[in-house]
């Protein structure tokens, strides 16, 4: 009968030649160098790609950042030039897939899902214009989407989750996109200022950083355009007083965004008359403001002159 009571001893295989069961040393633990565990490096420090152009999608759940990011990837390849996933990216499978995905979509009619919570959908491309001017280079652009829930945390003095975190502390060319809808503009306000306050928190002065407010969904008006100038004006300073005067006394950039007239079908949205008109004028605006040149640059006199010729 086995005593319970009993010490019992752990047992290690000794000399194989040995033939006997020895008890296991129990020794006090020691400080030793290899116990010593590193701090891992803040993300933003693996961030340093600065030869991209990087450019942050902001807005809220159902503001339409999917859809104007899809319809300008999908303007820059099918009327401006060629835009190919940039290689040797650690998502360059998953933006070629992306890409594909969004270009068969947005041909049939399908808006685009709505992003995951909690990270950041990063696309690396190059994008190559069909302008002959050498003074219209390609450019890298890294889009960066995040889910609109993951925006409203930073309401109140709230904190952004650390995958966006980490983008916005980076020393990396920025352009930021802003977008709100126009149904739901006056609910975003606030929102939209406390995202520009965290932008001056961070060091980002606003009076040179690249940034353009876009009113997405703006076939809800029941126009795909706008009637006149001021109706824009007239509409922001409406809805987005704050906004407006941020906007006014900085100088910034506002437009409008429509992917054209939706249709609704069993129950979903679809697109049913596809306009790329204002993905046109958003993404002339992009390259102009980190190139310095219009997409639709003419060329130097002298290159005038040599499309002339060999266009005779």
């Amino acid at each position: 009968m086995i005593n319970i009571n009993e010490n019992l001893t752990p047992l290690s295989f000794g000399d194989e030649n040995d033939g006997e069961l020895k008890p296991l040393p129990f020794e006090p633990k020691r400080n030793r160098s290899e116990d010593f565990v590193p701090i891992a490096k803040s993300n933003a420090d693996a961030i340093d790609h600065k030869d991209s152009n990087f450019v942050f999608f902001f807005g809220t759940a159902e503001s339409g950042k999917s859809v104007i990011l899809s319809s300008m990837l999908y303007y820059l390849s099918s009327k401006a030039g060629v835009l190919r996933p940039k290689l040797n990216t650690p998502n360059t499978k998953e933006a070629q897939v992306l890409l594909s995905d969004f270009f068969e979509n947005i041909r049939q009619g399908i808006l685009p899902n709505r992003t995951t919570r909690d990270q950041v959908t990063r696309l690396d491309f190059i994008f190559e214009p069909n302008n002959k001017s050498k003074k219209v280079v390609p450019i890298q652009l890294t889009f960066l989407e995040s889910s609109g829930e993951n925006h409203n945390e930073i309401r109140r003095g709230g904190k952004y989750h650390s995958s966006i975190e980490s983008y916005l502390n980076a020393n990396i060319p920025l352009t930021f996109i802003i977008v709100t809808s126009y149904e739901s503009a006056h609910k975003d306000d606030t929102l939209i200022n406390e995202f520009l306050d965290e932008l001056e928190r961070k060091g980002k002065n606003l009076k040179s950083v690249n940034v353009i407010l876009v009113v997405s969904k703006w076939d809800k008006s029941g126009r795909l355009d706008v009637s006149n100038p001021e109706e824009l004006d007239e509409f922001i300073t409406e809805r987005l007083s704050r906004t407006s005067q941020r906007i006014n006394t900085y100088g910034l950039t506002k437009t409008f965004y429509t992917i054209g007239s939706i249709e609704h079908v069993n129950g979903e949205e679809r697109i049913g008359v596809l306009s790329l008109a204002t993905a046109e004028v958003l993404s002339k605006w992009l390259y102009s403001s980190i190139v310095g040149y219009d997409l639709d640059y003419e060329g130097t006199f002298w290159e005038r002159l040599k499309f002339s010729l060999s266009n005779q």
